[in-house]
């Protein structure tokens, strides 16, 4: 009885491997053809865009060169924008200026990331004990958005030290301290939206799941929503790079600064140049990482992925 159902066993063993091999054989894929021919197309396609962008590319460039070499007025600009001399004098003084405005931009993202945070929280309570305090946020963050930025230096820079309670001030430190009031506001706003954009759902599960309010917060909705909004935080983080120069308005002597005191020792404007040439490669690695995560959350929407 017993050696029967060990070969009965076998044989049903042995038929499931063989209908395993044969549906293996079956289920190899051979490309066709048609399918490598549209792929050689596709390639050489790829292949002659680039070539394209390329050319267009070596011709415009040729043509603005070309045309600027041949104004009038080209070597007084040459001269006054683009010396080598004063290139290398000034880049030494406007990178340690950089430097002051490096350690500001640290302080000013964390703090704008606490106050931008807490205003988006506050924002989107519904707590009848937090009325007062979604008064008090959402009046800060419409007049904060609705003044320059250079109008909040100045009320900043100038009206603290004028109160007279903290005595003399670092202008990098106020400087600091406007950055932070203003962009605390675009972020808010920023974190607001995304906080209201994940789907009710979402919450009713988690709530239904046992979480608690604050866990539902920490756990389900700011994960799903900083995954959506960080090409926008991302845009604002670029932005505060830029105005963080702002703070030589106040006498902080940053790489703006450090560029218009070299200019007024020369009358030559290269250490302007230096300036823009460090903030921009300041900027542009984080500009790539931007387009980057844009592209992929795009191209995961595209094909049905979670964002």
């Amino acid at each position: 009885m017993r050696s029967g159902l060990l070969l009965c066993m076998r044989t049903v063993l042995h038929a499931h491997e063989k209908e395993s091999s044969h549906m293996n054989d079956c289920t190899t894929v051979t490309t066709s053809d048609i399918e490598l021919e549209r792929q050689a197309y596709r390639k050489k396609q790829s292949i002659r865009s680039v070539l394209t962008s390329i050319a267009s590319s070596l011709i415009f460039v040729g043509l603005v060169a070309f045309g600027l070499s041949n104004s009038p007025g080209w070597p007084r600009v040459q001269e006054s924008f683009f010396s080598a001399e004063y290139f290398a004098q000034a880049w030494p003084q406007v990178l340690d200026g950089l430097m002051l405005n490096l350690r500001v931009l640290v302080v000013a993202v964390i703090g704008v990331a606490v106050l931008g945070g807490a205003l988006a929280l506050i924002r989107i309570t519904t707590s009848a004990v937090m009325f007062p305090l979604r008064v008090v946020a959402r009046f800060y963050t419409t007049v904060m958005r609705g003044i320059p930025m250079l109008v909040v230096l100045y009320l900043i820079g100038f009206g603290i030290p004028g109160l007279g309670l903290f005595g003399r001030v670092d202008p990098a430190i106020l400087g600091t301290v406007a950055v932070v009031m203003s962009y605390s506001a675009y972020i808010a706003e920023v974190l607001r939206a995304g906080f209201q954009d994940v789907h009710p759902s979402q919450r009713a599960s988690a709530r239904s799941l046992g979480l608690t309010s604050g866990q539902t917060m920490r756990l389900v909705i700011i994960p799903q929503a900083l995954r959506k909004i960080a090409p926008a935080l991302m845009n604002d983080f670029i932005s505060m790079q830029k105005d963080v120069g702002l703070i030589s308005t106040l006498g902080a002597v940053d790489a703006v600064r450090a560029a218009q005191i070299a200019v007024a020792k020369t009358y030559n404007f290269t250490p302007y140049v230096v300036a823009s040439i460090l903030f921009i490669l300041l900027s542009v690695p984080f500009i790539l990482l931007n387009d980057w995560y844009t592209a992929k959350l795009r191209s995961r929407e595209r094909t049905g992925g979670l964002v």
